[in-house]
């Protein structure tokens, strides 16, 4: 992990037409936050758009299950939505510490 924060770091120095060194730590910080939010924004879309296209299949396969299916799907996207902030977290963990 840490051979990956000192390529990207360099990376961004390179951009910047900066000294890699002069980022230092404040690179790597903001790195893991972005990579933090940006799965967990990766993993609730995928979950999110898979769970909804089940629900509407299964609402075409059983219409009268409507209503159970209903309660059930909002209690699914609560969960994958959670991922996207247990993502988020990480990064503002690994960020401040």
């Amino acid at each position: 992990m840490g051979i990956v924060l000192e390529t990207a770091t360099t990376l961004i120095a390179q951009a910047g037409g900066q000294d890699p060194a002069a980022y230092g730590e404040k690179a790597g910080r903001a790195i893991a936050l972005g990579v933090g939010a940006g799965g967990g924004a990766a993993g609730a879309g995928a979950g999110i758009g898979m769970l909804f296209g089940k629900v509407i299949e299964s609402v075409t396969r059983q219409p009268e299950m409507k209503d159970e299916i209903a309660s059930i799907q909002w209690l699914g996207f609560a969960l994958t939505e959670a991922c996207f902030f247990y993502g988020l977290v990480g990064g503002l963990i690994a960020f401040f510490l």
